[in-house]
């Protein structure tokens, strides 16, 4: 290494690299932007090569920028987790960052986070919410989320639950539209879908332990706002299919009820699973796996939410019209 070039400033290099930003970069280690800026032009004089191209809106690697930052990128992170064993020695520390879809953070991830930052005070959160799978070693981030299928054999992963899925509408719908009594029904109601990237997902459901079959889930509203369907649902405009993770508040307050529930319900069969992923680089990061124990230890297994099953067998069935 250069004599001139210092930890903070690499530091600072990887970070404006990763988000393409100074201001964020320096946010992140309680500098000014100002002072993120000497700093990286202190570690370009040092090189004597141009890290970043400057824009109005955007700040990009260089050639060389972006050699430097693949050569440099792991061994930081190799020295802030060696930082984490200095002091309490099981005491995890330092910043982690976590990227998770916004409806399952808010409902499930925002509580778990709160308990695990007042056990580990010396645990800086960093939560990311998006529905959008980005690169989680290009992000920095030491934790993702992800819901559905993973297609990034890079990553290590972690199985928190196996998704369930409700066919469910409000008392209000049921009692002016009637509750369908065979799948082929649904046909005839007001189904409110999930618009993906790829297009409408579909529903599938099974008798037993017999294949997943589609069914035909028309209706009037399809949305890739996921709260905007439990709102309409929730308001007796419909019938969701919905993960249990999101609904099972609402069965449990008695505001949607179950339909056709001795079926199985699912959206992507192949694909049900809710994980924790990694780049494998965190493993000896106790603050990651702190935080991986603590995340699974507070789903459980099965998942809490699924509890709203035992409420709902308490409650009358929905009549047919």
């Amino acid at each position: 290494m250069h004599k001139n070039v210092n930890l903070l400033a690499l530091r600072l290099f990887v970070r404006v690299a990763t988000h393409g930003s100074f201001s964020q970069a320096a946010a992140e280690l309680n500098l000014l932007p100002s002072s993120a800026s000497r700093h990286i032009a202190a570690l370009e004089h040092a090189l004597g090569q141009a890290l970043f191209t400057r824009h109005s809106r955007a700040v990009r690697l260089t050639d060389a920028g972006q050699r430097y930052y693949e050569s440099i990128r792991e061994a930081i992170e190799q020295i802030d987790q060696a930082g984490e064993h200095i002091g309490e020695e099981d005491e995890p520390r330092g910043r982690l960052k976590i990227s998770a879809p916004p409806a399952f953070a808010r409902r499930h991830l925002a509580p778990i986070l709160m308990r695990f930052q007042e056990r580990h005070p010396a645990v800086e959160l960093d939560l990311w919410l998006t529905d959008t799978f980005s690169d989680p070693v290009e992000a920095g981030i030491d934790v993702s989320i992800r819901i559905g299928e993973l297609n990034d054999s890079r990553m290590l992963a972690r199985l928190l639950a196996i998704q369930s899925f409700v066919l469910c509408a409000a008392p209000a719908y049921v009692e002016a539209c009637g509750a369908p009594q065979d799948p082929a029904e649904l046909s005839s109601h007001n189904c409110l879908v999930y618009q993906a990237t790829y297009g409408p997902q579909k529903w599938h459901y099974r008798s037993g332990d017999a294949p997943f079959v589609p069914v035909d889930a028309g209706g009037n509203v399809r949305s890739n706002y996921i709260e905007y369907l439990l709102e309409m649902v929730r308001g007796g405009k419909g019938i969701v299919c919905f993960p249990t993770w999101l609904a099972s508040r609402y069965l449990e307050r008695g505001e949607l009820v179950p339909l056709l529930g001795e079926m199985t319900w699912a959206l992507e069969p192949d694909a049900l699973g809710i994980h924790a992923v990694y780049p494998a680089n965190r493993q000896r990061s106790r603050k990651t796996q702190s935080f991986l124990q603590w995340l699974g230890e507070s789903i459980g297994e099965p998942p809490y939410w699924d509890g709203w099953q035992r409420v709902a067998a308490a409650k009358p069935k929905p009549r047919r019209r």
